[in-house]
């Protein structure tokens, strides 16, 4: 017996344990009558917690009668972890009606299912509690506290949390810098940074990553170099955390190079780092090699593609028209699991409507158990493309008879739709219905839709009347598509203004200088062809070629 006590024990000890292996363990404690400890109860619980069975882990917890801070602490973390924000909050009420009372720790689980739930007024109520329990300057509070309202982009509250602290541990200030970060204040963040060690608080790999959070615009580039360097001296480099985060940062800026190159130096890369590199190379145009690293991933053992990544790979898919890869993603999806995955089943319609098997992509929303606005949108797009636009709006009724609301992007799949066939009408009615029905306001994508609507139709006129009647600066993305109408018409005259427009804009970008010379080669304007072809030539500026998967 004392042995088996033993053996038990050191099970209990271990960081995880498989389901099969957890009710294992809760049938031999329940033998022994050990269950009614709370120690036992809880490490159970925090075993079925991280095997997603929350409905053992709330049997255990319900028929223990003895329940320590420990054992709520792990009932209400379990909820808040599967995102189950109403039953922890309603866990976290229930303690409070009994003897045992919350801890830093509770409070923090309790915030963070707050502030993941984005409930601001719930809250402020926790950090009411906090304060009244006397823990106003716990630093595990102080910590959750912080990352809570940054997270609700209050960096001020979370600021006034921070400074109020007197003895502030690293977690403290890492939740700080990383705040800063979030809400795209890089300038505090690196002071707070050079403040922490100015009075000898050493950072560690998580401060360095909490500074690349806020790292997205490309003239930052050398920042985020600056910070791997300091890694590189700190020997943090070689930390997974630290390792996926810089994997994330240079595919941010497209600079696979380098991402592979710190990806590579991974001993063990994590899923973060496999999913950081393969979205970097899908997003960077090179398809392949998202695909190839994909496949790479499938051949590691203890690894498994979330729906955020699959759903990137089949962007990859889409772009490069790879349906023979898309359906081995497809069969990797089955395999897994995943065909139920609103996202992963959106991405799936969207890559077979690309790739030219559209009732592929209406055979995967059929058996779809939930759809919702974006799988609505990603058929209405498959279709338009296909040139169904008729189908498309057939699916756009339906959307709206089973009350979802379209957004925005709905609407520019349904002008898309109108575009490829020419239904200049139907694009107008759908225009007039976005704006005055749903009372969704244009952005660029629609304005350009209707523009090659008038253009195609031959109407080059409206359109550019349409054109001086939007909001000032007029995006070139709008102008360029009356170009391109210009040209298939051959209207050199409205050509000419246009492109002084677009060039005053963007006096770099070649596609358009090339285009108005081929305009001015279809009516015979030799004399303007030859002059702009110099011009393009003095300025060095090319238009980037076409490419071709054919036979590639």
């Amino acid at each position: 017996m004392v042995f088996q006590i033993h053996s038990l024990v050191s099970e209990l000890s271990k960081p995880r344990q498989t389901i099969l292996k957890t009710k294992q363990l809760h049938a031999l404690i329940s033998k022994t009558h050990l269950s009614l400890d709370p120690y036992f109860a809880t490490k159970l619980v925090r075993f079925y917690a991280i095997n997603h069975d929350l409905c053992s882990a709330r049997n255990l917890f319900d028929e223990t009668p003895q329940r320590s801070v420990f054992l709520w602490n792990s009932i209400v973390r379990a909820y808040a972890q599967a995102h189950n924000f109403n039953d922890a909050l309603s866990l976290f009420n229930n303690m409070l009606g009994t003897k045992t009372k919350p801890d830093n720790f509770t409070y923090a689980c309790i915030t963070r299912a707050c502030y993941e739930n984005f409930d601001l007024d719930g809250m402020r109520i926790v950090h009411t509690r906090v304060i009244l329990s006397g823990l106003g300057l716990d630093s595990i509070c102080g910590s959750a506290l912080v990352t809570g309202y940054s997270k609700l982009c209050l960096v001020d509250e979370a600021c006034k949390v921070f400074c109020r602290i007197p003895e502030k541990d690293l977690v403290l200030w890492n939740s700080m810098v990383l705040g800063y970060g979030n809400c795209g204040l890089l300038n505090k963040g690196f002071e707070l940074f050079s403040c922490m060690r100015h009075i000898g608080q050493q950072p560690d790999g998580y401060t360095l990553v909490a500074l690349t959070v806020g790292l997205v615009d490309s003239g930052l580039l050398s920042v985020g170099q600056g910070i791997h360097g300091f890694c590189l001296k700190s020997g943090f480099d070689c930390t997974v955390h630290v390792g996926s985060s810089l994997v994330s940062l240079y595919s941010r800026f497209k600079c696979m190079d380098s991402a592979n190159v710190v990806f590579s130096s991974l001993l063990q890369p994590d899923l973060v780092a496999w999913s950081s590199l393969i979205t970097g190379y899908s997003q960077s145009g090179a398809y392949d090699k998202a695909l190839f690293y994909f496949r790479k991933l499938n051949i590691e053992k203890d690894k498994k593609a979330d729906p955020i990544l699959i759903s990137a790979v089949l962007v990859a898919a889409a772009q490069s028209a790879n349906a023979r890869f898309g359906s081995e993603i497809h069969g990797y999806v089955v395999r897994h699991g995943f065909e139920s995955n609103v996202m992963v089943s959106s991405a799936l319609i969207d890559m077979y409507s690309k790739c030219g098997f559209v009732s592929l992509g209406i055979r995967v929303f059929e058996i779809m158990p939930e759809r919702n606005v974006i799988s609505y949108n990603s058929l209405i797009s498959g279709l338009g493309l296909n040139g169904l636009a008729y189908q498309a709006f057939k699916m756009f009724d339906e959307m709206l008879g089973v009350s979802l609301k379209p957004d925005d992007s709905t609407f520019s799949a349904l002008l898309s739709a109108c575009c490829h066939v020419g239904l200049l009408d139907d694009g107008w009615e759908i225009f007039r219905r976005m704006i005055y029905e749903f009372s969704i306001q244009p952005k660029t994508e629609h304005y350009v839709h209707m523009v090659k609507l008038l253009g195609m139709a031959g109407e080059l006129e409206e359109a550019y009347n349409f054109i001086l009647c939007l909001p000032k600066p007029v995006d070139s993305g709008i102008w360029g598509a009356l170009l391109a109408c210009c040209d298939i018409h051959g209207n050199s005259e409205l050509a000419e203004a246009i492109s002084q427009q677009l060039l005053e804009n963007e006096p770099k970008k070649g596609a358009y200088k090339v285009m108005l010379s081929n305009i001015y080669a279809v009516v015979g304007r030799w004399d303007d062809v030859h002059k702009l072809r110099d011009d393009i030539a003095k300025q060095r500026v090319r238009k980037l070629p076409g490419l071709s998967w054919i036979g590639s």
